[in-house]
């Protein structure tokens, strides 16, 4: 395997204290690692050091949160964007993106570039300037001036000058030496001018200072006097001067704007009103404040009067404008969310020269806006930057490394012929900086996964997230109606929300899971095609009859006998029996939450749907969650699980092949003696209501809800709560903390404690099922809550006609192993210590035309565990990781290696084992935000190589499902600051 590089390629550079050591709250000493003995054959040579493990933050991605400031270089034509928070955006070209972070947290006031220089004036809340050097690889601060006795409100530095004047509530005005950035004796006090908050602009040796009090003046800086005073009757927001200097524009709190000329300012020669109109009285509407105007002349048509705000209050609920005046035309543009700052693109730096604007940029509180100036429609450009992560809030992502080298191409040329139109054809204006992707770059790709049910695949390969694709699940069912049908009744507002999704990059093969209990498997096709969708049901429910009564356990230690056999295939659109179901009644009031589509559609080319699953009702009662997904192309088989059972799927002959609840899988090979209950006859469930609820809900919730989850799940983990077990096997202290189980997060409440064991991890792969297996096969390994491992073997047809027609034989074998805390993840090595990959189907373009010199048949690609067996001896290694504790078995013989308790004061959240420098490691990422990194040594115990904290925010863990943890890079979404942390461990 190839050694982990950094993701930016020469971009960035790690920071060697990166890696900071946490707590060891959650380190190696939570346990003892215990150890059997180990085969000599086996002999894993280890080359991992402490050294190769350093954290760093090497991209934001994301609109920033609750921006307040914005500043642009017309000449590097580079953008910055200052936040509440405390943090600056710096924006250039598509990929070069860079992010600071004042150490005090501060907001942002306002932002001034030093034009053509590379430096950055930053105004903060705490009443501090600081001026940040941008000509290095990582911008930093290079000097701050901290003002103690008055409050900073606005600053302005014009083109090539080295004076930054610097006005304050008390209405004086500063000037800064930008160079030495101390101030100098130069002091406008406001008595020399007029009272309070001044607002500036300067023209060629003259300061235009503007009061809220509604005055203004005119400030010669040589001759330190004030040319005149302007008293007018209304607050002043903002002013603007025309490029000749002889003319200036201010707007006012009445929503209107004046225009003043220099030899008569008794009053202005023009008060307009653009938003306010002729009441019937006579009298004009009152009209809100407007906040900013830019005054702009061209050299080829009439000036640009640009504003925002101004809008008369005669209708509440309207949306924020910009207005655009130009000759006597005016547009108004609305905005999606309110607007905090905008600036007008100008052809000239220079304020006394025609501007000639040709383009707006638009802060918005959740967007950025650029309006082209430059066509009479004023479309806006085509945002290349990822600003629409949150278009609909994330609930889960994926990130897979070391992809195809054409699977990216591929999915951005089919996504380009689905963009948007409308949008302006000139190249984004913000083009500065210079970036070049490194020649190390390996294909990376994010999935992200929305509340509308659509799905984003985007290139992670480089600084900048790039959307490639994307793809609507929506349009696989009908739309479900108003307060009608299922969905309605268990998710208000987003029954398509998208819970996990399972992605070959190989085969191209895509599964989704949504909230309303449905999976969706896709096909990648570059042509369009008329496709009839399957629709499988799978009765995954707990009927009554699967609940014991006293008198029926007393004489029975175990609730079921083994299930020999296969279970035969069910043809299409037949449904199997729920567990523990045996009665025509179970079938009663069987409905889908969402109705599949049964006509042929026309789609598209791209992720072409296939086959649709579906939990229906039951008895009144709702499908519980599905809470694990595998798919495996070479097997052509799905498996997915919740806290009822367990469900395999031929996804070839599109039947399903096992349907079984957990306590069925067991045979006799059950665990735990499990307690009486009580028949639920004719109960309502209430939890599964609420479990799809859920994850609707998880991202509107407010941040103390969260934060309330957070800590009672922490509780939760002290106590290490058990579910409805009792250990009668095996007491030992380990065997009784086997029983801890715990939902990790309140949309997977649906574990219910009183009755349900749920399957938390699935994987497909080439193993041995049995003990006296000689060569490894086919095998489902599963998971449970309860930290229980059941194989199940499978007997797969080799010959590709068979496959296609010969029933898969598949059934539990009785083979048991458990660890502590519920399974998160499961990886396999060779007896050298090589990660050994899943196989998988080479993709094959389904509704390609057919070509006799090719025919389109199956290649499947394995990589066997036995290829070592001669000179490594017997099998290979499984290490299972739980919620808790991390093992290492010895395949076939199932004997133990190591056992390693992970934690003891957290929980894991997202587990995986990774190839990083030719050797095999396991990564967690715990509930407390520690990240941590394990790897094997058979001759030494396990060691604990990195640990640290990486969450921005304690309450940022509460979100369980959503943590991928694969190649030590971690895209992690905070839904409440609309923004993907993406941290890569750089080695």
């Amino acid at each position: 395997m190839k050694k982990f590089r950094k993701v930016l390629d020469g971009l960035t550079t790690s920071s060697p204290g990166g890696g900071t050591i946490g707590s060891p709250s959650c380190g190696s000493a939570a346990g003892t690692p215990t150890t059997a003995p180990t085969p000599k054959e086996i002999d894993v040579q280890e080359t991992l050091v402490s050294e190769n493990f350093q954290l760093c933050k090497t991209v934001r991605h994301g609109f920033p949160y609750q921006p307040t400031a914005l500043a642009f270089d017309p000449v590097q034509k580079i953008l910055a964007i200052g936040s509440r928070s405390g943090g600056v955006r710096i924006l250039g070209r598509p990929g070069v993106d860079c992010f600071c972070q004042h150490e005090s947290g501060a907001a942002v006031l306002q932002l001034q570039f030093l034009i053509n220089e590379g430096a950055l004036v930053t105004a903060c809340a705490d009443d501090t300037l600081h001026l940040w050097n941008l000509r290095q690889r990582r911008p930093a601060i290079l000097h701050s001036l901290k003002f103690n006795r008055e409050r900073i409100t606005f600053c302005h530095l014009p083109f090539q000058s080295k004076w930054l004047y610097v006005g304050t509530e008390r209405g004086n005005t500063h000037v800064v030496n930008i160079e030495s950035f101390i101030l100098s004796g130069y002091v406008i006090m406001w008595n020399k001018m007029s009272l309070m908050s001044p607002v500036k602009d300067t023209f060629t040796g003259y300061l235009l200072v503007g009061f809220e009090s509604g005055t203004i003046v005119q400030w010669d800086l040589r001759a330190k006097k004030a040319d005149f005073r302007i008293y007018y009757d209304e607050a002043i927001h903002s002013v603007s001067w025309h490029h000749e200097g002889k003319q200036f524009m201010c707007s006012h709190s009445d929503g209107s704007l004046t225009l003043w000329n220099l030899r008569n300012t008794s009053k202005p020669i023009q008060v307009t009103f653009p938003h306010g109109k002729i009441q019937k009285d006579g009298r004009k509407e009152s009209c809100k404040p407007i906040l900013k105007v830019d005054y702009k002349t061209s050299r080829n048509s009439e000036p640009f009067v640009i504003f925002s705000g101004g809008l008369s209050y005669d209708k509440a609920g309207r949306r924020p404008t910009l207005t655009i005046m130009h000759g006597k035309a005016i547009t108004v543009l609305e905005m999606d969310y309110p607007i905090v700052e905008f600036m007008t693109l100008c052809e000239t730096p220079y304020n006394n020269e025609v501007q000639d604007p040709y383009a707006v940029v638009v802060l918005l509180e959740k967007d950025l806006i650029v309006v082209d100036l430059t066509q009479s429609n004023f479309p806006v450009f085509e945002n290349p930057y990822p600003m629409d992560i949150h278009e609909s809030p994330v609930t889960c992502t994926a990130y897979f490394a070391d992809c195809p080298p054409d699977i990216i191409p591929v999915l951005y040329s089919i996504g380009a012929k689905h963009k948007k139109t409308g949008y302006s054809q000139k190249e984004w204006p913000v083009s500065g900086g210079m970036w070049t992707l490194g020649s190390h770059t390996y294909p990376e790709v994010i999935i992200t996964g929305h509340a509308d049910g659509s799905i984003k695949f985007w290139d992670g390969s480089a600084i900048t997230l790039q959307m490639l694709y994307k793809l609507k699940t929506s349009k696989v069912f009908e739309k479900p109606k108003q307060n009608e049908g299922r969905a309605a009744e268990l998710v208000d507002d987003d029954p398509f929300a998208v819970q996990m999704v399972s992605w070959c990059p190989q085969s191209r093969i895509f599964c989704v899971v949504g909230i309303s209990a449905h999976i969706i498997l896709y096909r990648f096709s570059k042509y369009d095609a008329n496709t009839q969708i399957v629709s499988l049901e799978v009765r995954l429910q707990c009927d009554p009859e699967d609940v014991i009564s006293p008198s029926e356990n007393e004489n029975n230690p175990c609730f079921s006998e083994p299930h020999s056999g296969s279970h035969s295939p069910q043809p299409h659109h037949q449904h199997p029996a729920s567990p523990g179901s045996g009665t025509p009644e179970s079938f009663k009031d069987c409905t889908p939450c969402l109705k599949v589509k049964d006509r042929a559609v026309r789609v598209p080319p791209g992720y072409q749907a296939e086959l649709v699953i579906q939990l229906p009702w039951m008895d009144g009662e709702p499908p519980q969650q599905i809470s694990s997904l595998d798919i495996n192309s070479a097997y052509g088989l799905l498996a997915f699980g919740n806290c009822n059972g367990l469900a395999v799927v031929d996804y070839l002959q599109k039947t399903i092949l096992l349907c079984m609840s957990t306590l069925d899988l067991y045979g006799a090979a059950d665990p735990y003696q499990r307690l009486t209950r009580s028949p639920r006859r004719n109960r309502q469930s209430t939890s599964g209501k609420f479990c799809m609820r859920g994850l609707s809900n998880f991202y509107s919730d407010s941040k103390k809800r969260i934060r309330t989850s957070y800590q009672s799940l922490t509780e939760l983990s002290d106590n290490q709560q058990s579910v409805d077990t009792e250990r009668s096997k095996s007491p030992t202290s380990e065997s009784r903390e086997n029983s801890f189980s715990r939902s990790r997060s309140s949309s997977v409440s649906s574990i219910d404690r009183d009755t349900k064991e749920a399957i938390t991890t699935l994987q497909f792969g080439e193993s041995f099922g049995r003990k006296s297996d000689t060569l490894p096969t086919p095998c489902l390994w599963v998971g449970t809550s309860l930290g229980v491992i059941l194989l199940i073997p499978m007997s797969i047809p080799t010959d590709l006609e068979e496959r296609m027609e010969e029933p898969v034989t598949i059934g539990p074998c009785g083979a048991v192993l458990m660890l502590k805390g519920s399974v998160l993840r499961f990886g396999f090595l060779d007896c050298m210590g090589a990660l050994v990959p899943n196989p998988y189907e080479v993709w094959r373009d389904l509704n390609a035309p057919e070509d006799p010199d090719r025919p389109r048949k199956r290649k499947l690609v394995h990589y066997s565990p036995s290829s070592s067996q001669d000179t490594c001896g017997e099998g290979h290694l499984a290490i299972v990781c739980s919620e808790r504790q991390a093992k290492v078995f010895l395949m076939p013989s199932q004997s133990c290696l190591f056992v390693h308790n992970i934690t003891e004061s957290s929980f894991v959240l997202r587990a995986d084992v990774v190839s990083v420098c030719n050797s095999v490691c396991l990564a967690c990422f715990c509930a407390n935000g520690h990240v941590m990194t394990l790897r094997y040594d058979l001759q030494n115990m396990p060691e604990v190589y990195l640990q640290t904290t990486v969450c921005p925010c304690p309450f940022l863990c509460t979100l369980y499902p959503y943590f991928p943890l694969i190649y030590f890079s971690m895209p992690v979404f905070d839904p409440f600051i609309n923004q993907l942390f993406l941290c890569i461990h750089i080695n």
